[in-house]
């Protein structure tokens, strides 16, 4: 079949910004993305740039925008994504500065995949107890390649981009799993600030766009729970949890009232960003009165009883 790809190209040297050229081949049903950018490349523009290594899916390097999803080219296929939106638009990675064409700089994920410390600390002494095989505890994350899809798609990076970001954080929780590692409580009080676990806003487009599965949000939320265990409960987002649970466990609903006094009663700054908001919760009616008994009351705390004592 006769496809038309649409390219993003930009020359620093050249142009003020990246704009698109439409590029016309042969392409077979089995053709991948790669593949059919090799063949522009070395038939049609030679001057086009972009990233390819192993071919296989393993080394991550070929990630790009396809059709505004980030996805390896390698394993992206020509005929699917036709049959799919009926258009071929490739681009760069989003969130990372463009260098050439749809080559960005790495650099941004890389300083934050160092910034969890990405290997073993050990104090020299054998673990206590006897090494097993971990794996079903990592829940895959080890599988990542290092892609840097899920950056590319982290909303929460788009607007702060100090957050470290579902790559490095997935493998934060990899190492916090590892019992050979001697500083598992460091790390986990490390992640509790600005930009750690609690400013993922749980979008999900990290789990959708991983080619690997790695499904990173996942690996936060595991993190999160570790967090809690280890009752570090004081941060606004941590006190959502606990306090989201207590205000059902007492009231058997969700007050949406009592919440957020409960969340940010020791930071009486934000509470007062949240008037506004009380306002217009009141002419909506979305202020339940606090003397009403809610009806199934009973029942939800005995769910919760029943759950602590199993």
């Amino acid at each position: 079949m006769r496809v038309t790809l649409k390219i993003s190209k930009f020359n620093p040297e050249q142009d003020r910004k990246p704009h698109f050229l439409d590029y016309t081949l042969e392409a077979g049903r089995e053709m991948t993305l790669l593949s059919a950018l090799l063949k522009v490349k070395a038939e049609i523009d030679g001057t086009l740039t972009f990233r390819a290594s192993c071919r296989a899916a393993i080394c991550g390097s070929c990630l790009m925008q396809v059709n505004g999803i980030q996805k390896l080219a390698c394993q992206t296929s020509i005929y699917g994504e036709m049959w799919r939106h009926g258009k071929l638009v490739v681009g760069p990675m989003a969130n990372l500065p463009v260098i050439k064409d749809l080559v960005v700089r790495m650099d941004p994920f890389w300083k934050k995949v160092k910034a969890i410390t990405p290997y073993v600390v050990s104090n020299g002494a054998i673990p206590s107890v006897e090494l097993k095989n971990i794996h079903d505890d990592l829940h895959n994350a080890d599988g990542c390649i290092m892609c840097a899809a899920c950056l590319s798609a982290c909303t929460s990076f788009e607007v702060s981009p100090q957050f470290l970001g579902p790559a490095a954080l997935a493998k934060a929780y990899r190492f916090q799993v590892d019992p050979r590692d001697a500083v598992r409580p460091d790390r986990l009080k490390a992640l509790q600030g600005e930009n750690g676990i609690w400013d993922c806003v749980r979008c999900n487009f990290c789990v959708e766009v991983c080619p690997k599965g790695v499904a990173p949000m996942e690996q936060i939320i595991r993190l999160r729970r570790l967090s809690l265990k280890a009752q570090w409960t004081d941060s606004v987002a941590a006190r959502h949890i606990t306090q989201f649970s207590n205000v059902v466990r007492s009231e058997g609903r969700l007050n949406e009232t009592r919440l957020p006094v409960l969340m940010l009663c020791t930071y009486p700054l934000k509470m007062l960003r949240f008037i506004p908001l009380a306002v217009k919760m009141l002419l909506r009616g979305k202020m339940p009165f606090p003397f009403t008994r809610a009806p199934g009351r009973d029942q939800v705390r005995a769910l919760f009883l029943k759950q602590r004592g199993s």
